[in-house]
Formats: C-alpha cells, structure tokens, sequence
C-alpha cells in the first residue's frame, strides 16, 4: 500500500516539475517577444533618424553644407575656360534683363550692380550662380556663402551660394547683395529677417521691379545692372540643379557639355553683356569677346 502511494506522489512530483518547466519556457518565450519588440522599435526609430540625417527615405537631393564656400568652388567660379564659354553660347537662355531708361546706380563712383534676393527662395538660388559667374569676371568675391532654398518650397533644397555677409572688390563696378530672408520659418510661420536694404535701395526695388520694367511686379531675386538694366526671376530652371552639392555644380560649370554648364554659364554670358554694358566695355578681354558680343542681343530693349 505504501507502494503505491510512493508511486503515485512520485508521479504528482514530475506532473509539476513538468508544468514548471513549461511555465519557465513560456515566459521565457514572452520575454523574448517582448524584447524582439524593443529591438524592432529601436531599429525602426535608428532608421528614421539615420534617414533624416543622411536626406534618404527616397529624397536624393544632395544640398551641401551651408556656410563659408569652399576656396574651391569661389575659385571655380573665376577659372571657367573661355572656350566653355564660347561653346554654351546664350541661345538656351530663357529670359534676360531688359534695358531701361533710368538714372544711373553707382556706389563709390563705379557702376552698381544690386542683386535683392532671400535664401529661402529657389529661382534666387538658380540665379546666384549665373551672377556670381558673370560678376566673378570683372571682380572677387570674399566670404561667398553656401546655403540650399527651403525645403517647403517648389524645387526643395536647391544647393546654391548666398550673398549675406559677401564682399565683393572690382575695379570696374560694385555689387551690393542682399538676403533679406534665411530660408528657415520662425515661430510666427514666417522667413526669419536676413538683410535690410537701404533707404536707396528699397526705392531701387519698389521702382523697377514693377511694369513697365519688368513682366511681373515684387518677383525676386531681383537684379538692376547700373541703372541700364534691371531683370527680375530666374533666367533657367532650377530643377537643373536638383540632387547636386555647391562643389559639384561648380566643377561642373567648366564642362560645356554638362547640363549646368549649358544653363548657369549661358545665363553668365548674357550677365556679362549686360556688365559689359556698364563698364563701357571693359575689361576688353572679357567684353570683346564673341560669346559676351552674342549675348548682347539676348538682351531685352528699353
């Protein structure tokens, strides 16, 4: 009798060592669901995080740093061969400034050139390129900017330079470039205030900014050549620029074959007629020129 009940409490003995076993596998189990989970969640959150980092997550747009341009890229602008000049020509260029009747704009007792534009802005940063090539011929350029316009915006992030904070030194012209807004919102939903113009020059815009001058009024980037010109938006599309860093643009503008090149140099070529038109033609080397003599007649009468 005793026997059986050895046996039978041997038996109770392993039916609940086995529902602890199985119980101890279980939550083991659990606990490793529960730790997958977290493993999951951090690998998703590290992806987003990487993704916004990197600009991936399908957006390809490469935008550069922003800051002080690279040695590089200013030098870049003012080394593009004569040939690749001659070779894009102007006759891709899809507006140009138009000649006007006004007093003359100097500063310093040179000529003027008064760009007017905000950082935000993607037809501005398609333009900067054509003028600071165009300008980059008479004259240098110190402390150029790199920035990209809004991500909000139509064509998102195009990679360009910015004229806040630019000096520029020729001895045939001046340049005033102003950025009166960054391309960041504040907590108002705004543009954040970049660069006031002054008394003289706010007039400047008010005035030729407007028909008959120019097609549509308050278009920016805005640009008056000496008081003998004024143009107003962008003169090529900025999706030609899509997907490119500042170095990259700039290496490619001595390639006469590339895209950039065709839109950003033809466009400096008609800038440099427009120059040219100011400066009574000088320097010589860069006036006298065929490509620049073309371009002239790109140019809008008054």
């Amino acid at each position: 009798m005793s026997r059986r009940v050895e046996q039978k409490a041997q038996a109770r003995e392993r039916v609940a060592a086995l529902r602890a076993q199985q119980q101890r596998a279980e939550r083991r189990k659990r606990l490793l669901i529960a730790v997958g989970a977290v493993v999951a969640v951090v690998v998703v959150v590290g992806g987003l995080v990487l993704i916004k980092v990197t600009g991936g997550g399908g957006d390809k747009t490469a935008t550069g740093p922003s800051g002080t341009a690279d040695a590089q890229i200013v030098t870049a602008l003012s080394s593009i061969p004569a040939e690749t000049f001659a070779k894009v020509g102007s006759n891709d260029v899809q507006a140009a400034p138009s000649a006007i009747t006004a007093p003359a704009l100097t500063a310093d007792g040179k000529p003027k050139v008064l760009y007017i534009g905000a950082e935000f802005c993607p037809y501005c940063a398609a333009e900067r390129w054509p003028v600071s090539v165009a300008l980059s011929r008479f004259g240098t350029f110190s402390n150029l900017g790199t920035t990209h316009s809004a991500s909000e915006d139509v064509f998102p992030n195009t990679p360009t330079l910015s004229f806040h904070g630019a000096k520029y030194t020729s001895q045939w012209l001046s340049f005033t470039g102003l950025e009166t807004t960054t391309n960041e919102k504040g907590a108002d939903g705004q543009y954040k205030p970049l660069d006031t113009p002054s008394a003289d020059d706010q007039k400047t815009f008010q005035t030729y900014n407007a028909p008959p001058y120019v097609k549509s009024g308050g278009s920016i980037p805005f640009i008056d050549l000496g008081g003998k010109f004024v143009g107003s938006g962008a003169t090529y599309s900025p999706e030609i620029l899509a997907g490119k860093t500042q170095a990259e643009i700039a290496e490619a503008l001595k390639d006469p074959s590339s895209p950039i090149a065709k839109a950003v140099d033809a466009s400096a070529n008609v800038y440099t007629a427009a120059i040219c038109g100011i400066t009574n033609n000088q320097p010589a080397a860069v006036c006298s020129t065929d490509a620049v003599k073309t371009a002239a007649g790109k140019l809008g009468k008054a």
